[in-house]
């Protein structure tokens, strides 16, 4: 794929970039080495202060890099606004709370003596120089929950952002830079895909993250494995939704059209197959298909748009072929089924979807076992509980999970059951600062966001003192 610009909502190429070549990439490395050995060393303190002038500084910029973003990737401009601001605050977030989430641990006194010690404690101590391979659909949102706790944590950070949003990882490593931070601490690296196993393999990384798919997770796991280096890997998800009979079936709905299309669906926690207790599915999927098919879509950049078009060519074709492929099976088609039609002002060459439902889904279907990227979602009947979480696991995939249920012992039986990284009951997932956010199966490991996330780039240090002299 060439670095470059292009406008989803149109198909025009607006920039290209070349990428860096080998003395390139060789200089930001030495950099960033250089910057660890220094910046490990400041203080809490500094570290915040930099990073709260780099929220700051992304408020002021929000309008013109919200533009930026749905322009390279086709979010509604509203939804890049609110992504600008999520980030802004996670930055906050982590500058107030680094400090207290790396403090040292210190075991029970009697654990102390037991051990042989005088005292003893682990300190929380920073790996070095990360590498993060990021995707396009949260363009900013991915690479701040990253940096922000590595950039705390005393680490420094290199992006090897997707090649179709090379602005926005350009406009990332600037941010950092306005901000204060040492040079070397944060940088943008130009590069494809194929680069990234020789900057992973290089001495001076120490560690990686990736967001994306399944296919990157597993050649970024296997080249880091061959190096024993650590990795957080957030890959794909086929979010379940279930509605069981207890629920507020109308709000379950509307909440459910928001689950499935934000980021005009192109989501790995976007909830993409409702398992409806057979009791409300009727009801439900009333209400969900018509609030489906009220959607507008159309140009992203204008405020009246719910759904923009997919962000490339390719992704709409993969969509495309996963729904042809049910609808030659049997599924039905409730809204949706393919591209929109009436689209004017320049839009026709653009990479729209229809908001889609479909049902009938049956296990030989592909849509039944691979991850929906885009509006598209899958409405199964269960008749009971047991089905529904039975029908919810059949998935490779585990990022994340909703139930709308007002039953407690219905909640203990989904908390227990369901094979995901998380469980939001009576709204939709969604991530925050302060909580973990990763998953289980072919989703990945390890762990993004609140302490989890800070110290997965850290050397969790014993440190041991033996008897004091008599």
């Amino acid at each position: 794929m060439p670095i470059a610009t292009v406008n989803p909502a149109n198909g025009e190429t607006l920039r290209t970039f070349d990428a860096l070549d080998a003395d390139g990439i060789e200089r930001r490395l030495a950099a960033a080495d250089a910057a660890f050995r220094q910046y490990r060393t400041t203080g809490f303190a500094e570290r915040a202060r930099l990073l709260n002038r780099a929220a700051d500084l992304l408020d002021e910029d929000q309008e013109d890099i919200a533009r930026t973003m749905t322009l390279e990737m086709g979010k509604p401009l509203k939804a890049s606004r609110a992504e600008a601001a999520k980030c802004a605050k996670a930055m906050r977030w982590y500058a107030a709370n680094a400090e207290e989430l790396l403090r040292d641990e210190h075991p029970a006194p009697a654990d102390v003596k037991d051990s042989g010690a005088s005292r003893a404690y682990v300190r929380y101590r920073p790996l070095g120089s990360v590498l993060a391979v990021m995707p396009w659909n949260f363009p900013l949102w991915q690479v701040v929950r990253f940096a922000a706790p590595a950039l705390m944590a005393g680490n420094t950070g290199l992006l090897k952002h997707a090649s179709n949003v090379p602005q926005t990882a350009l406009y990332l490593g600037d941010l950092f830079h306005r901000a204060g931070f040492p040079a070397g601490c944060f940088q943008t690296l130009l590069v494809g895909s194929k680069a990234v196993e020789e900057i992973l393999r290089d001495r001076r990384i120490a560690a990686a993250t990736l967001t994306g798919s399944e296919p990157a997770g597993r050649a970024v796991a296997a080249v880091a494995g061959d190096e024993v280096k650590h990795t957080v890997l957030e890959l794909g998800g086929s979010d379940p939704y279930l509605v069981l009979p207890s629920a507020d079936v109308a709000k379950a709905a509307r909440t459910a059209v928001t689950a499935r299309v934000q980021n005009n669906g192109q989501s790995c926690i976007a909830a993409k197959r409702f398992i409806v207790h057979t009791e409300v599915y009727e009801e439900f999927a009333e209400r969900f298909t018509v609030g489906m098919r009220d959607l507008t879509v159309g140009d992203p950049l204008e405020e009246s748009t719910d759904i923009g078009p997919l962000a490339s060519e390719q992704g709409r074709t993969d969509l495309e072929e996963l729904v042809d492929d049910a609808v030659r099976q049997g599924a039905g088609v409730l809204c949706g089924g393919g591209r929109p039609e009436g689209l004017g002002g320049g839009l026709e060459n653009g990479w729209f979807y229809a908001p889609t439902v479909l049902t009938g889904i049956t296990p030989g279907m592909r849509i039944h076992r691979e991850e929906t990227f885009g509006p598209v979602a899958t409405l199964y009947r269960a008749g009971s509980l047991d089905e529904a979480v039975e029908l919810a696991n059949d998935t490779p995939f585990g990022l994340s999970s909703n139930v709308w249920t007002r039953d407690p012992q219905e909640s203990e039986r989904c908390i227990r059951d369901l094979e995901a990284g998380g469980v939001f009951f009576n709204g939709m997932t969604a991530s925050h600062p302060a909580l973990p956010f990763g998953g289980v199966k072919r989703s990945g490991y390890g762990r993004e966001l609140a302490g989890h996330g800070i110290r997965e780039f850290c050397n969790a240090t014993t440190v041991w003192f033996g008897p004091e002299p008599q």
